[in-house]
């Protein structure tokens, strides 16, 4: 039921795959959708669940975060991580995500809270070793953002929604993988830079 769902809502989006048409292609009772997930919002909940696992798994988040590499090769192994599952020919669970981060539904808070929120935190925790920025100010959330984008446009130009970026995401992985490592520890490093330059202006004011 999962699996159908997945490409069925990847393929036309959340408002247009009925009920109906998912447990046709499931091969399943309509009525099975309500016994295991409640309703089609709670078995989209679940399709947007089981499609950020398989982009990025917790599990690997945490390995990463915990081993005694530097910083900086933290960050190669999460931009790795994200290359891997977004390379090649995409398959359903990076299309709903990209639908959903193009055109948000009102299911996208449990999407947030229990997959991506946990998963942000362990990467705001790497982004903190590497920049000298405390977890919690907002230095560190525009690190985040910034470092993240380009992998957000990937998501959305990898499922052909803007044509220049195609290009851009047909280049060799290594090049990618390069490329956007040298970009984000750039970066990282600048905004550090920059975070202690204004926290030691504002302790001399003080």
């Amino acid at each position: 039921m999962l699996e159908s769902a997945g490409l069925l809502f990847a393929a036309a989006g959340f408002a247009e795959t009925t009920s109906t048409s998912i447990a046709k292609h499931a091969g399943a009772d309509v009525a099975s959708i309500n016994y295991h997930f409640g309703s089609r919002n709670g078995l989209y909940q679940a399709v947007l669940a089981e499609a950020h696992r398989r982009v990025i798994r917790l599990e690997v988040l945490q390995q990463i975060a915990s081993g005694k590499r530097p910083g900086s090769d933290k960050v190669r192994l999460l931009i790795d991580q994200f290359l891997h599952a977004t390379s090649g020919v995409p398959g359903w669970p990076t299309r709903v995500l990209a639908r959903e981060l193009l055109s948000p539904t009102a299911n996208a808070h449990v999407l947030l809270n229990q997959e991506i929120a946990p998963k942000l935190q362990i990467v705001l925790g790497i982004l903190s070793g590497v920049t000298r920025i405390p977890v919690g100010e907002p230095a560190l959330l525009r690190c985040l953002v910034s470092t993240g984008a380009p992998g957000l446009m990937m998501l959305v130009g990898a499922n052909g929604y803007i044509a220049p970026l195609r290009d851009f995401v047909a280049s060799p992985r290594e090049d990618l993988a390069l490329h956007l490592h040298a970009f984000a520890m750039g970066g990282l490093k600048a905004a550090g830079r920059l975070y202690a330059q204004n926290t030691g202006r504002a302790s001399s004011r003080s």
